[in-house]
């Protein structure tokens, strides 16, 4: 009984002893192989990640070639940006060449050199109109504003003590010192004349008013010019036109092309005929009336000067009170 007791109790002990022993040397075990497991498995998945690494990713794939899409879309639009600007410069040449061409064909120059001894004599005789207009227009300017501002100065002469000082205050090219001057040798002639003889305020007057009306034509001369030119280049202008369209004209029945391009040339160079002889015109028509005017008030001032003259001379009155 005290056998089996102990038996019983040793084999008890055993097993709590030997039990923890098992368990330990299985998780050693467990452990052990977990270990290889992974150490074995480290390298697979090594080489499975770099596989996979190593595979192209699709991603990665669909952005270089829309990269390389890119790159090919922007080559062609550079490529199609150069082609348009060539195509832009080339248009631009030719439609130079065209304008040059043009105006090689329809122009000044054409129509010199296309026109006969008539057409070419006609432009040269408007040509003369302008340029005499020009010229009188320049020169009746400068003389007109020097007469003015000699106008201005009477006031200066009208100043001096007598009138034979008062000369001194012109220049000896004066309008208005040469009025005087005739005006002082017609009181000595008349004085120094002996017998019967024209009353001095009459006898002034006549010579004063011929020395005003000297500076009169020489104010007009060169308006009539200038009225001729603006009444007759139109109608030179016209017949330059009328001879061109009629030689256009023939030109056109010779060859039998009526179309409108052979038609327009001269035609067109015909009526530039018209335009110069417009242009000719309205300078010495305005250039005419301004002269005109100006010469007016120039003439006012000469003869209020005179009757200045007159009435110091004949009767002793000093003149200028109304300059």
């Amino acid at each position: 009984m005290k056998t089996k007791f102990s038996s019983s109790i040793v084999l008890q002990l055993v097993l709590l002893v030997g039990a923890p022993l098992c368990v330990t040397s299985v998780y050693a075990q467990d452990a052990t192989t977990t270990t290889d497991t992974a150490v074995s498995a480290a390298p697979v998945d090594a080489s499975a990640q770099t596989t996979d690494a190593a595979a192209v990713d699709p991603t990665a794939v669909d952005a270089g070639a829309a990269t390389t899409d890119q790159a090919i879309d922007g080559a062609s639009i550079d490529t199609s940006s150069v082609a348009a600007s060539d195509d832009a410069a080339n248009a631009a040449a030719a439609a130079e060449a065209s304008t040059a061409e043009a105006a090689e064909q329809f122009g000044l120059g054409a129509l010199w050199a296309q026109g006969d001894l008539i057409a070419r004599g006609t432009l040269i005789i408007m040509v003369l109109m302008s340029a005499g207009t020009w010229y009188v227009l320049v020169t009746k300017l400068i003389q007109q504003q020097l007469l003015l501002w000699q106008a201005k100065g009477t006031r200066k002469f009208w100043d001096a003590k007598d009138v034979s000082e008062g000369l001194n205050t012109y220049k000896p090219e004066s309008a208005f010192r040469a009025v005087a001057e005739d005006g002082i040798l017609a009181a000595k002639r008349h004085q120094a004349r002996s017998g019967d003889k024209v009353e001095l305020p009459e006898w002034l007057a006549v010579q004063l008013q011929r020395s005003v009306e000297r500076v009169t034509g020489q104010l007009q001369t060169g308006l009539s010019l200038l009225a001729t030119v603006g009444s007759c280049s139109p109608f030179v202008g016209l017949f330059g036109t009328v001879w061109g369209i009629y030689h256009a004209l023939i030109t056109i029945g010779q060859t039998g092309q009526a179309e409108i391009d052979k038609i327009a040339g001269p035609v067109g160079e015909a009526l530039i005929m018209t335009a110069i002889g417009l242009a000719v015109a309205v300078p010495a028509v305005l250039g005419y009336n301004w002269l005109v005017r100006r010469n007016k008030v120039i003439l006012d001032s000469l003869r209020n000067f005179a009757a200045d003259i007159h009435g110091n001379l004949s009767m002793g009155v000093r003149g200028g009170q109304n300059n």
